[in-house]
């Protein structure tokens, strides 16, 4: 009887510290771990230093462990994010997230969009777009998408006029209906753009592309005013679009801290109109 005893009072004991280790690593009632983890994927440059500065420290402090993956190109964050690698990525703008995920067939959303580099407009000859001269020669962008950015920002400046009857964001050389300046526009990949702020009169360079080049963006004669469209945003597959994550996600980002992590470790980025009350 007593060596039953002490069996009885020894699996007890087990059977008590066995719970005792469930409850400490965060497993539930039905043995599936609930601890809150987030891996990110973001491309490197500015984006994946947004996700390492701001959103991740402010994740961790809602009880978040955060890991973020860095990418070297723009087609392998969404598909590990549709693998089920990632939980979210950032490095895309909305037009890019839906026209990938249509063409890809994957099913992905926007769960909110964040400050941006624009495109600027960049000289070492002129010092104000006042300056620009007669028959100055400007680089462009080849690429729709961000071609008719450029035009969009040359337009706001009152360098050229787009025609009326086009949609500005997929406006061509060809829509330019007003050139008073008669400016000329050398169209390159644009990768290359920073290195033609040298060459030409002016250059007009993505904001990931200058900071890549390490360029200042409060160095540029002017900044686009950015659609929001063309802000990049973080995404989540569609089924996580409501999870509890995504929420706190959406939550550290909406918050006074990273608008002030923004303020100052990403000078010059544009930010989205909900954040400018605009």
């Amino acid at each position: 009887m007593k060596k039953a005893l002490i069996s009885l009072a020894a699996l007890l004991c087990i059977l008590l510290l066995a719970a005792c280790g469930n409850e400490e690593s965060g497993s539930g009632d039905n043995g599936e771990d609930t601890t809150k983890s987030i891996t990110f994927g973001a491309t490197v440059g500015p984006y994946s230093d947004m996700v390492t500065k701001a959103i991740a420290p402010l994740l961790e402090e809602k009880g978040y462990e955060v890991e973020n993956q860095e990418f070297t190109d723009y087609v392998q964050p969404n598909n590990a994010l549709s693998r089920g690698d990632l939980d979210a990525n950032l490095f895309q703008h909305t037009i890019y997230l839906n026209a990938f995920a249509e063409e890809n067939n994957m099913e992905l959303s926007s769960v909110i969009s964040v400050p941006t580099a624009p495109m600027g407009l960049y000289s070492n000859t002129f010092a104000s777009v006042d300056e620009i001269a007669d028959g100055s020669t400007i680089a462009i962008a080849n690429d729709p998408t961000n071609l008719s950015r450029t035009l969009l920002m040359l337009q706001n400046e009152g360098l050229i006029t787009i025609n009326e009857d086009v949609d500005p964001l997929k406006a061509s050389v060809n829509d330019i209906v007003e050139n008073s300046k008669n400016l000329e526009f050398v169209e390159v990949e644009a990768g290359q753009l920073p290195r033609l702020v040298d060459s030409e009169d002016a250059a007009a360079v993505p904001g990931n592309f200058a900071l890549a080049a390490e360029m200042d963006l409060l160095d540029a004669l002017a900044l686009e005013e950015l659609p929001d469209d063309y802000r990049n945003v973080v995404a989540v597959n569609t089924d996580d679009a409501d999870a509890q994550f995504a929420k706190d996600i959406k939550e550290v980002i909406e918050s006074e801290e990273f608008e002030q992590i923004i303020d100052e470790e990403f000078q010059g980025f544009s930010k989205p109109s909900w954040m400018t009350g605009e």
